[in-house]
């Protein structure tokens, strides 16, 4: 099986370099995000540090997300229970917190290879509500035909929204995904942005709250 290595320490990426291909594992090693997904076409499995020096590892996840349903495992030395959350729901296959034994790699790896792979997600880069339609690769708003400007964590929330629609996303799960801290449920920052949304696109109904759960895109009737 092709692996391929996302890691910056060369220490580590020569240990772990040296026991896969011992397991019979043919290793493609990157040390940068960038080569990490310009890579990750010919590969049938990867291991993925979070703490690159290019770009966050969560980034390169939901990047390789996009257009691939490779099996992956993040392997990090974050050991918090909300990068693991973010890593999961980004769309890790498993979490593996640094440091671990080799045969512990090994079994999580063919567990990961038994469940199979998962369906690719299907992603419109360009999501219509109505007469809103949402470019997530461009970040841009047009209602109506119209361009609007809303500022980055507005487009995020909508975007985070955007991505699933019909799913309802939790007041923590937002503020996780777009602020970074689910502590901050207990402020109105959420609220703000999602009132700024509505007014600027003149769509009220275009984040629908669900009182007591979380928000989901609407429509604009």
């Amino acid at each position: 099986m092709r692996v391929l290595l996302v890691e910056d320490d060369d220490r580590l990426a020569a240990a772990l370099t040296t026991a896969l291909s011992r397991h019979g594992h043919e290793v493609v090693r990157a040390a940068l995000a960038v080569d990490a997904l310009r890579l990750a076409g010919g590969v049938d499995f990867v291991l993925l540090d979070l703490t690159l020096p290019d770009m966050d590892g969560l980034d390169v996840l939901r990047r390789l997300r996009r257009s691939s349903a490779v099996p992956l495992i993040v392997v990090t030395a974050r050991i918090e229970e909300r990068e693991v959350l973010r890593g999961l729901r980004s769309g890790a296959d498993d979490y593996l917190v640094k440091p671990f034994r080799t045969a512990e790699l090994m079994a999580r790896m063919e567990a990961v290879l038994r469940r199979g792979t998962r369906p690719l997600p299907v992603r419109d880069e360009v999501v219509t509500v109505g007469d809103v339609r949402i470019d997530l690769d461009a970040r841009q708003v047009h209602v109506a035909g119209e361009q609007i400007t809303l500022t980055r964590r507005e487009f995020d929330v909508l975007a985070l929204l955007a991505r699933s629609p019909g799913v309802v996303r939790s007041r923590e799960e937002i503020l996780d995904e777009v602020w970074g801290d689910p502590l901050l449920s207990a402020s109105r920052s959420l609220d703000v942005h999602v009132a700024g949304l509505r007014a600027k696109t003149g769509r009220p109904g275009l984040v629908e709250t669900l009182r007591g759960t979380g928000y989901r895109l609407g429509s604009t009737a």
